[in-house]
């Protein structure tokens, strides 16, 4: 969107002297003003000044997918103030492969004394009708518990994840030995290379972001240093100085450590030689950035989510373990979807002891359902259907459980066990789900 006039940037008028509007470059600075005091930890008068900046450098900086006027405002229309923040940031994504358009909501803030009117509604609907506009089919959102249920959303899919140890735990280097492997800051003539390895190693999850060249050099060099998402990347060689892989973490410590949040390798290199360099240069910039911000330091490790080889590779030196979080998932159009992603999932089925089933499959949500069609293991039909009963369905999941069997985020069977009325009515209903949704590794780094 390229809205720069006062009469283009006006959405609509919210009465009680509220106006919803755009926001443009000019808000950069009363946008990271409300936003990092009001996203502070430490409360409204310690502004968190990592938020502040990556609201500024979305608001004023250029962005590959996101410009100004994808903030949403709520402005006081006498003072001008803002007293409502929102804003979506465009990405794709891919499920086995399959590229889907993602909207992404961020920077949820209301002032005290606005909250409980309803702006956070408005604002949601807004950004899921730019959602829908652009054609994506989900939206995906970081927050604090149960709060965006109420939009449609629910926690379905894993989000980090981490392993970490502590100061005995760094692997030392043997008296004489030098470090074996060359660790380098990243630069913008590395991008192809972080891009490749990066493609090629998302592989192992069902659902990843999909990045570009221009987005790779935007997160090595186009944010601001005091930026939430400024991760620094870095690149390992080996002492023929060939590149070998490269990771990436935060530019500051975060809860008393420094953590990896992307560690890859091409293939052939040995996590079990590289992982130790890894390990050791986590510790001390970690020590650096203590001495830098004045605070402690702790632990190192790594944000890579439930199972990674970089675990498995230092399993001994990463006793500690913090299971993930989870993004919320929305997703409106639910037959779309599953016909966007109809060949990962006919692949699936065509791996499992139902290949070639001919039949239907129809799924209860108690208000809604879908039923797919399959013709000699091919999904020929999915569509919007009305349960006549309770039981008239072959499946049954309450609220959006579904998400969670979608997005390979649980299993069948442990959403039975969690919800008793989750459940399937026949045996083949059973093994459908079980080959087209089984429980899959995912680990998003999402676009911010």
């Amino acid at each position: 969107m390229n809205i720069k006039t006062k009469t283009e940037l006006f959405i609509r008028d919210l009465g009680d002297g509220l106006i919803l509007r755009h926001a443009s470059a000019e808000d950069a600075e009363a946008l990271a003003d409300i936003n990092g005091r009001m996203h502070s930890d430490n409360g409204p008068d310690k502004p968190d000044h990592h938020i502040a900046a990556w609201v500024r450098d979305l608001a004023s900086k250029p962005h590959p997918t996101f410009t100004s006027a994808d903030f949403t405002i709520v402005e006081e229309a006498a003072t001008g103030r803002i007293v409502s923040t929102l804003c979506s940031i465009p990405q794709t994504w891919t499920y086995e492969g399959i590229e889907f358009g993602v909207g992404r909501p961020e920077l949820v803030c209301t002032l005290p004394e606005f909250r409980r009117r309803g702006l956070v509604r408005v604002q949601m609907e807004e950004v899921h009708k730019w959602s829908d506009e652009r054609g994506d089919l989900v939206q995906v959102i970081t927050g604090i518990p149960f709060y965006y249920r109420q939009f449609g959303y629910d926690m379905a899919l894993n989000l980090v994840g981490r392993r970490y140890g502590f100061e005995a735990h760094v692997p030392k280097l043997k008296d004489g030995e030098s470090e074996p492997f060359v660790i380098r800051p990243a630069q913008e003539q590395d991008a192809e290379f972080i891009l490749l390895l990066y493609e090629e190693t998302q592989k192992r999850y069902a659902i990843s972001c999909k990045r570009t060249l221009e987005i790779v050099k935007y997160e090595i060099s186009g944010q601001s240093n005091g930026n939430l998402n400024n991760f620094e990347a870095l690149i390992i060689e080996d002492k023929k100085g060939e590149m070998i892989g490269y990771f990436q973490h935060p530019a500051m410590l975060w809860v008393d450590g420094l953590y990896a949040i992307m560690y890859e390798l091409v293939k052939g290199a040995s996590w079990l030689d590289v992982s130790p360099s890894v390990a050791r240069y986590l510790w001390a910039k970690g020590g650096e950035y203590a001495a830098r911000d004045s605070v402690s330091r702790y632990s190192w490790g790594f944000n890579l989510g439930d199972h990674h080889p970089a675990y498995e590779a230092m399993d001994d030196k990463l006793p500690a373990q913090r299971k993930p979080y989870a993004f919320y998932v929305r997703v409106p159009d639910l037959p779309a979807f599953l016909n966007r992603v109809k060949p990962a999932l006919e692949k699936r089925l065509a791996e499992s002891i139902a290949a070639g089933y001919t039949g239907a499959l129809t799924v209860n949500f108690y208000s809604s359902g879908i039923r797919m069609v399959f013709e000699n293991g091919r999904i020929i039909a999915v569509d919007s259907y009305k349960p006549s009963t309770e039981t008239s369905s072959d499946a049954s999941f309450p609220d959006l459980t579904f998400l969670h069997l979608l997005f390979g985020h649980r299993s069948l069977d442990e959403l039975r066990h969690a919800f008793t009325d989750c459940y399937w009515e026949n045996n083949t209903a059973r093994v459908l789900l079980n080959a087209l949704f089984p429980k899959r590794l995912s680990d998003v780094y999402a676009l911010g």
